[in-house]
């Protein structure tokens, strides 16, 4: 649970190295891409459809499994979250949300693997950087809530048609007749605009703050005794079971309610 002495009673500059070190990125040949945020993401994408197909082939109407009874459990949890949230009919939302908290959960908890095991594993074959926590990664969590303000403008189109959303876009919030109305235009557009990227920005930014900060504290308790290591890990990655899972479950109720507003007219 904890993580390996990795470093020894190093100085200083050692501990900076090793910090350094452990917050550096796999990237691309041209800087641009964080390969081990893109490929740990999509495989543990890949576990979740795995699992969760898995459970729906051995589905029983009699005795469930443990499988059954863990995805029926998580499917209630989002399902419950979904009915007192989302009051329109999509056949999509519920879908999402799981996805959204079953896929950011895999990813949080990514966080619970020793600072140094995977990156010694992959240093055999000749990788020297790894970070392994794909929401600690400000790119990552920015593209998925760039994925939320599509869904929530493909949302909106769809349930008031495109010239209801636009003209929702410059007579909402101050609604007005006559030269007021034309007046208010743009003070609607441009609250529209910073409510609509408001939502983004708070969905990533609170996602890669927790875990980022989850992250670097792993990475200091590597650098103590292995004695310390387990007195501070052990109480710490137990506490940060519950930020793994409310991180998660609070970016996929965040994009449900943001839906919900989509198809509201106002």
């Amino acid at each position: 649970m904890t993580t390996e002495h990795a470093t020894g009673h190093a100085g200083p500059a050692n501990a900076t190295e090793y910090i350094q070190h452990h917050l550096s990125h796999l990237q691309s040949a041209d800087g641009t891409i964080n390969l081990d945020t893109f490929w740990v993401s999509a495989i543990l994408g890949l576990v979740f459809l795995g699992i969760f197909s898995m459970a729906s082939r051995r589905a029983t109407a009699g005795v469930p499994g443990k499988l059954q009874n863990f995805v029926e459990w998580v499917m209630e949890l989002v399902n419950d979250t979904v009915n007192s949230a989302f009051h329109a009919k999509s056949a999509v939302i519920a879908p999402l949300a799981i996805t959204i908290f079953v896929w950011v959960w895999l990813m949080n908890a990514m966080d619970f693997l020793p600072v140094d095991a995977l990156p010694r594993v992959l240093e055999l074959f000749g990788v020297h950087k790894l970070r392994v926590v794909p929401t600690a990664d400000v790119n990552h969590t920015f593209g998925m809530s760039i994925g939320v303000l599509l869904c929530i403008i493909g949302f909106s189109i769809k349930a008031k048609g495109i010239g209801g959303w636009g003209k929702e876009l410059f007579t909402a919030p101050f609604h007005a007749h006559g030269p007021a109305a034309i007046l208010l235009a743009p003070i609607n557009f441009l609250f529209q605009m910073l409510e609509l990227l408001a939502k983004p920005i708070s969905l990533s930014l609170r996602l890669f703050g927790n875990m980022y900060a989850g992250e670097l504290i792993f990475i200091l308790i590597a650098l103590l005794p292995w004695w310390a290591q387990w007195l501070l890990g052990g109480p710490w990655a137990i506490f940060h079971i519950l930020i793994v899972t409310l991180q998660a479950f609070v970016f996929m109720a965040l994009t449900v309610v943001y839906l919900s507003l989509a198809v509201e007219k106002h």
